[in-house]
């Protein structure tokens, strides 16, 4: 039997005559089987009327701890910046002489710095030019 006709013809006459065995097999049930199917199918309905979940928290608890998992791993994969140090022993002698001025941005002067800091200077210039290349080994 062809089942896939361009109009459909023969699927309709395959569905009415299935609806046709259908109803006729209903209609001669024995009353003892309808009634335990009725009752097989209350059972079943009444079923699925409490199967969600019972208490309200527990409705919660699923997509709380999803969202939990996600901030977790949106904290951990999330790329952190290089720190950078801000604070130098130059600074905080300028800091501590200056009595706590910070936006002063000018060297101190040469009486309230430590003049240990003045001994190499051009040893930190030959290490500022040449900081910016990687170590090798």
């Amino acid at each position: 039997m062809k089942t896939n006709t361009p109009d459909g013809t023969t699927d309709k006459r395959l569905q009415q005559r299935a609806r046709e065995l259908y109803h006729e097999a209903a209609r001669r049930i024995d009353p003892v089987t309808a009634g335990r199917l009725r009752a097989a199918r209350r059972e079943a309905l009444a079923g699925t009327r409490h199967a969600p979940l019972q208490h309200p928290f527990a409705r919660w608890l699923v997509p709380s701890g999803a969202c939990a998992v996600i901030a977790l791993a949106a904290v951990l994969a999330w790329p952190t910046a290089p720190r950078s140090i801000t604070a130098t022993p130059t600074a905080v002698t300028a800091i501590a002489g200056n009595g706590g001025e910070t936006d002063n941005m000018l060297p101190p002067d040469p009486e309230q710095a430590d003049p240990n800091l003045y001994q190499n200077l051009d040893f930190y210039g030959w290490l500022a030019a040449h900081d910016d290349q990687p170590p090798t080994r």
